[in-house]
């Protein structure tokens, strides 16, 4: 590899980092098991007309660093040329330093395209035009993406309505990397969100069945579940702000869901009473259907009214919420399991103050009865970045077994997101190899620490999600 910035030892402080890295961490595949990747451009096998098309459209991590330095929306979701759009986001790279972009930026380049040039203003007309041209062949469509990073498993988001017709696709092609979906029902559980019942109606036509009453929403999404599950699925997926938990009966909720389907607004009351009754019931589906259940808890959405009416949600203008998390969750995992029908379950948290929360709440749950069943999942959002995944770490490593933590996932709808596995993998690294130095960890014992980073970065995820 070229001596530059993204060098083979980028991160690695000495040589028990080194050989942590290189020996045990560095050739492992790469599972991903919870991401937004288009099923659709994985099965059309997409090749991209450039690299702004690939790399910057629909990355609002890299739209938020432009809008922050003063670029107009034209040239980040707006009408401009893609080479223009580029040519600001070059311009803002030198600005990102300090912010992750910074590094996932330079790794990227590396990893997919051999460039190891800085990329800024002076640098981009000649980058743009040389990766551009890679780019646009066959040897960098989307699942040559996922080859050249050492994918074996990506899993999808999909929709409860959601026809999976690319899914299906993909397993007739037979393609080498095994694509699954993730059954993300959130539009059902939000009742108070706007155009519910319209969204109501698309699942009972999905489902084939008529909607009218509680008992009817519960068996369309079993019905959904079921159709998943034919189809691979075994994982499913809940972005929330927090657990819901409420005391409810039975006839309350059909009596909020009625008046719902009449058009009726819900109290807040109501609505929590709700979301907590079907929270309930499609937990204790998946533990019927065996699958794992992932929770991303704490993100405050849609900021900004005025740009989310303009550009719509999931185009950066999201922050970390401050909701109380543990009393709510501890009520609904307990449910759960004293009533045996706690499935696995990975619990993600977006804001740091709540790590040792969330170290703390898995061990309560775990059980015994499978290794790592409930999971402090790695940091994402705004703290899959080198502090927020440290602080992870320590958290976890403090209050529960690192050794059983199944590692990483990328959570994004880029293409090119992947080395941020590897970003992990030399964090994770660096840390042990620190507290090697250091006579925290005994060096005796590297080959036995070097195969506990070989199951964090890909063995324990391959046996928790039985790939």
């Amino acid at each position: 590899m070229k001596k530059s910035f993204i060098n083979d030892n980028f991160l690695l402080e000495n040589k028990y980092a080194e050989e942590l890295y290189h020996n045990y961490s560095k050739q492992q595949p790469i599972i991903d098991y919870h991401n937004h990747l288009s099923p659709q451009l994985i099965a059309e096998d997409k090749v991209f007309d450039n690299l702004t098309q690939v790399w910057i459209n629909g990355d609002h991590y890299k739209w938020r660093a432009m809008r922050t330095l003063g670029i107009n929306e034209k040239f980040i979701t707006g009408d401009a040329s893609d080479k223009d759009k580029f040519m600001k986001w070059a311009k803002t790279v030198p600005y990102t330093m300090r912010n992750p972009l910074y590094h996932w930026t330079h790794l990227e380049l590396a990893r997919y395209f051999d460039v190891y040039d800085l990329l800024n203003e002076k640098s981009a007309e000649k980058i743009y035009e040389q990766v551009s041209v890679k780019v646009n062949t066959k040897d960098y469509s989307t699942q040559n993406l996922l080859r050249k990073v050492n994918a074996e498993y990506v899993c999808t988001t999909e929709d409860p309505t959601d026809t999976l017709e690319y899914h299906q696709q993909i397993r007739k092609n037979n393609i080498d990397i095994k694509v699954g979906t993730s059954f993300r029902p959130d539009k059902a559980i939000l009742i108070s969100n706007d155009g519910y019942n319209d969204y109501i109606n698309a699942l009972g036509k999905a489902s084939n069945l008529s909607i009218n009453s509680f008992d009817d929403l519960c068996d369309a999404l079993k019905n959904r579940i079921d159709f998943f599950d034919k189809n691979g699925c075994s994982v499913c997926d809940h972005g929330l702000d927090q657990i819901y938990f409420e005391n409810f009966t039975e006839s309350e909720v059909k009596a909020i869901f009625k008046k719902k389907r009449e058009g009726n607004n819900l109290t807040q009351d109501e609505a929590l009473k709700f979301q907590s009754a079907l929270l309930i019931f499609l937990a204790e589906t998946y533990h019927q259907y065996g699958w794992v259940q992932q929770f991303h808890l704490g993100a405050l959405r849609n900021n900004n009214a005025r740009m989310h009416r303009i550009l719509g949600p999931d185009t950066g203008w999201d922050s970390i919420g401050d909701y109380p998390q543990a009393q709510k969750l501890s009520a609904f995992l307990n449910a759960l399991d004293s009533k045996d029908k706690l499935t696995k379950t990975i619990i993600y948290n977006l804001n740091p103050a709540d790590n040792e929360v969330m170290a703390t709440m898995i061990g309560n749950f775990n059980d015994g009865s499978v290794r790592g069943k409930v999971q402090f999942g790695s940091g994402w959002w705004f703290l899959d970045q080198k502090d927020g995944m440290t602080k992870q770490l320590n958290a976890l490593s403090n209050m529960g077994l690192i050794s059983c933590f199944i590692g990483m996932l990328t959570d994004s709808r880029s293409f090119l997101s992947f080395p941020r596995h590897e970003y992990f993998r030399r964090i994770l690294c660096n840390l042990l190899g620190d507290e090697i130095k250091r006579g925290e960890l005994p060096k005796e014992e590297m080959e036995w620490i070097g195969n506990m980073v070989a199951d964090i970065s890909y063995n324990n995820a391959k046996n928790y999600f039985k790939i």
